[in-house]
């Protein structure tokens, strides 16, 4: 592609061509190109509209005295790579700092604003490097499956605590659970954690309320999910104030007004927003005076997940954990949830966040969530991403970001059908100095899932960040433990992989030939290649059970590893298959022990005898 649209596309970060995951170039067709310059707010309709952009943007790039975003560091004068003149710094404290000439006075941690003239510049005051964690371990465990199959119901923040408060006695470090954002309450059967309709909220069906009505090894969301509702609208009945309510919502303001006004409109209304009359489309303008009571309601609901999550911590790190909680931040949001309603200008539109070809999904993938769109970020001078980072760092010590990959450049999927994807350039050093000001701010550790199409020298960015990057077993069954780097964490696999148990005899190969997705063919050359990948690791970890697994697990060099309960108890089933909805029964499998009885299974604790010989 050439012309004034391809420079226009490639001015605004859209990336000309890639390499996908079978070695095979992809170049960026124009018809792609237009549609993800709309989705960022500059649609073009011709090569001479593109020309035209093209030359404004140069035009406007010209006059600015400085860049966008410069990355200094707390309590170091900073020398700026021009002389803007007279400047006026705006603290993320709110104090105003005067000033001109190249040389700016020390600052504190965060995000401050320099302006010059009519320019702005974020300044992004970092520490250049995170402290790596001393080595420990730690075990991830279902939220929804820490109830056993015999106790009716799915696993609350109650659960929550007093599973992790045993787990603390055997030397855990940490309990990690998949991602608590705000979903769908309205809609029993969305279940997928990674597909939420607002990251900076909490999910309240985890909220304790006691027994639930359905006992067996899959949880019956169908039947859960509206008793858990009626049981939080009872609780609420019973609720007379309180000051630490009022206070709680002085604090979140207008953005958890906003929220509650979203979940009112969809008990009204339905739960994607994209469906509502158009007059509630947008909150600017929605009417929603007649809403207060039940925004009220929505906002008693945070309070109660926020006061649950925090004692859960307090009582995790205060019975001997190091981090506690190991919470899960999602990759992106649901295009018609809460955060895209309440904040829809960070977001590109049109498109979906997904994957390029490789080859199991040989057409690319489409994950049906709104990516952030890279101009708005900057323009908004990060403030979204270090919001929705912050909110998840109140809760734990320890967080997973999933596909950090897109902190680099981010595939996007055109909504039109049949266009393919491509890849849109992210401010990666901007993006990973927010991460580094938010950890810092909250004595916390990070780790990037970095699996994957991998960008060059996003690897590296990481290590240099201190922010820790992942190694899974099972893809690396041919390494040593020795060569496991030591700024990553290292487990055996994630909730989307086979567990050990059926790993070997590819499970997952034989669900997907069981629902229809994968035939004959594919099966058996899927088991035996397995097969081969396990008699190699075999040799590697020298032996063929969970055992000699997790014995391997806690020799490598990586500074963390993590267990998962399904491993530990021998479970075969995975928690979801990639790519399936209702033909698989994702997110619901309950663990065969209870949660708060894990501590004493005697699988465990030889688990945990191995990290403390290891030195964990």
């Amino acid at each position: 592609m050439r012309g004034a649209i391809a420079e226009l596309a490639a001015a605004l970060g859209i990336l000309p061509r890639y390499t996908d995951q079978m070695a095979g170039i992809r170049e960026t067709g124009r018809d792609t190109a237009l549609a993800l310059m709309a989705a960022m707010g500059e649609a073009v309709s011709s090569e001479a509209d593109a020309a035209a952009r093209l030359a404004d943007r140069r035009a406007a790039e010209a006059t600015r005295p400085l860049p966008h975003h410069i990355i200094t560091r707390p309590g170091a004068p900073t020398r700026l790579p021009a002389d803007p003149g007279p400047w006026v710094i705006r603290t993320e404290e709110g104090e105003e700092i005067e000033g001109r000439g190249r040389d700016l006075p020390p600052l504190p941690l965060g995000l401050h604003v320099l302006g010059t003239g009519p320019h702005e510049t974020t300044l992004l005051t970092a520490p250049p490097h995170l402290p790596l964690p001393p080595r420990g371990w730690g075990l991830t465990a279902p939220l929804w499956g820490l109830r056993e199959p015999a106790r009716k119901g799915y696993g609350d923040y109650a659960d929550l605590k007093r599973t992790g408060v045993a787990l603390a006695s055997t030397g855990a470090a940490f309990l990690g659970i998949n991602p608590i954002h705000a979903g769908f309450p309205t809609e029993p059967t969305w279940s997928s954690p990674y597909s939420p309709s607002h990251r900076r909220r909490l999910n309240p069906l985890h909220i304790a309320t006691g027994e639930g009505v359905a006992s067996g090894p899959l949880v019956d969301y169908a039947t859960e999910i509206p008793a858990k509702r009626a049981a939080l609208h009872a609780a609420y009945a019973q609720f007379a104030g309180d000051p630490d309510f009022d206070a709680f919502c002085a604090a979140e303001g207008e953005s958890l007004t906003r929220f509650g006004a979203h979940q009112a409109l969809s008990d009204r209304h339905g739960a994607l927003w994209t469906n509502w009359p158009t007059r509630l489309q947008d909150p600017a303008t929605a009417p929603l005076d007649d809403l207060a009571p039940e925004i009220r309601y929505h906002q008693w609901l945070q309070w109660q997940a926020h006061r649950q999550l925090t004692d859960a911590q307090r009582a995790l790190t205060g019975a001997g954990m190091r981090y506690g909680l190991y919470l899960d931040l999602a990759v992106g949001t649901h295009p018609a949830g809460a955060e895209t309603w309440a904040d829809r200008p960070w977001f590109a539109q049109g498109v979906s966040l997904g994957a390029p070809p490789d080859p199991f999904a040989p057409h690319g993938q489409r994950w049906s969530l709104a990516p952030l769109n890279p101009h708005a970020l900057q323009r908004g001078h990060f403030a979204l991403l270090a919001d929705t980072l912050r909110q998840q760092l109140r809760y734990a010590k320890l967080l997973r970001i999933d596909h950090i990959l897109g902190f680099d450049r981010a595939f996007w999927v055109p909504d039109a059908p049949g266009l393919p994807g491509a890849y849109v350039a992210m401010p990666r050093a901007a993006m990973l100095a927010v991460i580094r000001i938010e950890a810092a701010r909250a004595g916390a550790t990070v780790i990037g899932e970095d699996l994957g199409n991998i960008p060059d020298g996003l690897q590296e960015a990481l290590a240099d960040s201190g922010i820790l990057g992942c190694r899974l077993l099972q893809f690396e069954h041919e390494t040593k433990p020795d060569a496991y780097p030591a700024p990553t964490l290292a487990a055996f696999g994630t909730h989307d992989l086979p567990t050990f148990g059926g790993w070997a005899g590819g499970a997952d190969i034989r669900a997907r030939h069981a629902i229809g997705s994968i035939g004959d063919d594919t099966l058996a050359k899927g088991v035996t290649a397995r097969s081969a990948d396990a008699q190699t690791f075999a040799g590697t970890m020298g032996g063929t059970d969970a055992a000699a697994m997790h014995g391997f697990l806690a020799q490598t060099g990586s500074e963390l590893v993590v267990v998962q309960a399904e491993d530990v108890l021998d479970v075969t089933d995975q928690a979801n298959l990639p790519g399936t909805i209702d033909t698989y029964p994702n997110w619901r499998r309950k663990l065969p022990v209870a949660g708060v009885d894990l501590a004493q299974d005697p699988r465990l604790t030889a688990v945990a005898a191995r990290m403390r010989a290891a030195g964990r």
